[in-house]
């Protein structure tokens, strides 16, 4: 009796274990979405020493809305930042900048990425800008395209790095080192054709 009563009690011991894990892996956020954000200020009116140190405050309140940054990206002359991120929706990511700092982004958009390539030491980066229109370019187009760009980048000694594509808007953005931005905006012609709107010259931080 001694025995059958120890074994009820241990399945009911695993049973409630069980449940609570249950009950906690609910409540962990699923479904993270890939964001990225885009800070217009003022040219010349933004450092990256700045933008480290608002992205430090954005790191010490993103838990409260499910946010995760990932990297950024700030032009000094042109006064952009970009801003990577995993986030629930696009609503947690700006509530987040609220709370930290009240640099809110100007546009947000969500993203399809690419497999990211290592980067090279000691070159300048790049982050270039195609505007193609909304519904005029899909995820799958854009991979082939960057393999062109991949199989092209060495005559010209570009290193592509990664690229996002927003469907909806039809904005792809490409990070890449290179030794100047005519060499990229060269190599995305020669592979196929499709140049960039804007290509800025980034420091990058995580």
């Amino acid at each position: 009796m001694n025995t059958i009563k120890l074994i009820m009690i241990t399945i009911a011991a695993i049973s409630v274990s069980c449940s609570s894990n249950l009950k906690h892996a609910d409540s962990t956020p699923k479904n993270k979405k890939l964001f990225m954000d885009v800070h217009n200020l003022e040219p010349g009116k933004v450092t990256f020493a700045d933008v480290e140190k608002a992205h430090q405050k954005d790191l010490a309140s993103q838990d409260k809305y499910g946010v995760k940054f990932l990297k950024y990206w700030v032009d000094e002359a042109a006064g952009k930042v970009y801003c990577l991120a995993d986030a629930p929706d696009s609503a947690a990511l700006s509530h987040t900048h609220g709370d930290a700092h009240g640099l809110i982004p100007t546009r947000v958009f969500e993203m399809t990425d690419g497999k990211e390539a290592a980067l090279q030491p000691n070159r300048t980066m790049y982050l270039d800008i195609h505007t193609l229109g909304a519904g005029n370019v899909t995820a799958i187009a854009v991979a082939g395209a960057h393999e062109k760009d991949l199989a092209t980048e060495g005559k010209h000694n570009v290193n592509f790095i990664n690229y996002w594509v927003n469907e909806k808007s039809g904005i792809v953005m490409c990070l890449s080192q290179a030794n100047d931005s005519s060499s990229i905006v060269t190599t995305h012609k020669e592979a196929h054709g499709l140049i960039p709107a804007h290509v800025h010259q980034v420091k990058q931080g995580q």
